[in-house]
């Protein structure tokens, strides 16, 4: 029942968010509700997108606080727009900041900070997140290390049988 709950919130939220302008594609998937910030509307994501917990998307710099005080800035903002192509993963803890395009069928790892655009078939992490390898890289390392998994056993109970496996 907590899990209906959860997903009626999110829901809830996420509406809010696109009424505040953000565009986002239908088919994307939301693990948790990341932090669209106080600019939805500077946000576009791409069809097929997944976004895991905690992500953080800053299309502000904040920083501006600082010295905005002083009359020769205090009309200094610095703001960004942030997209994410089609087709891409965005890892725990992920942090976008502004100005960033992260290309098509990307992988951003988990506690990123993404200073910079990525570009299209890259995985990235770190912090600043750097290019660590190609995706093809990635599917072919992942392929190489797939472990012997009872498929059909997986789809009755994935507990179960990683369990057994790991």
């Amino acid at each position: 029942m907590l899990g209906k709950f959860r997903d009626l919130e999110k829901k809830i939220k996420l509406n809010r968010a696109k009424k505040a302008g953000l565009q986002i594609a239908d088919d994307c998937r939301l693990i948790d509700f990341p932090s669209f910030g106080s600019e939805p509307y500077l946000i576009k994501i791409g069809k097929h997108v997944t976004i895991s917990t905690k992500v953080s998307f800053f299309t502000h710099d904040g920083g501006t606080w600082v010295f905005r005080s002083q009359p020769k800035y205090r009309e200094v903002i610095r703001f960004g727009k942030i997209e994410i192509k089609d087709n891409c993963f965005i890892g725990h803890g992920s942090i976008i900041l502004p100005g960033v395009t992260i290309g098509p069928n990307s992988v951003v790892g988990a506690g990123a900070v993404v200073t910079k655009d990525v570009p299209p078939n890259t995985v990235v992490a770190g912090n600043p997140a750097k290019s660590i390898k190609s995706v093809e890289e990635y599917a072919k390392k992942c392929l190489e290390e797939n472990p012997a998994y009872n498929v059909d056993q997986y789809k009755v109970d994935q507990r179960k049988e990683l369990l057994r496996v790991y």
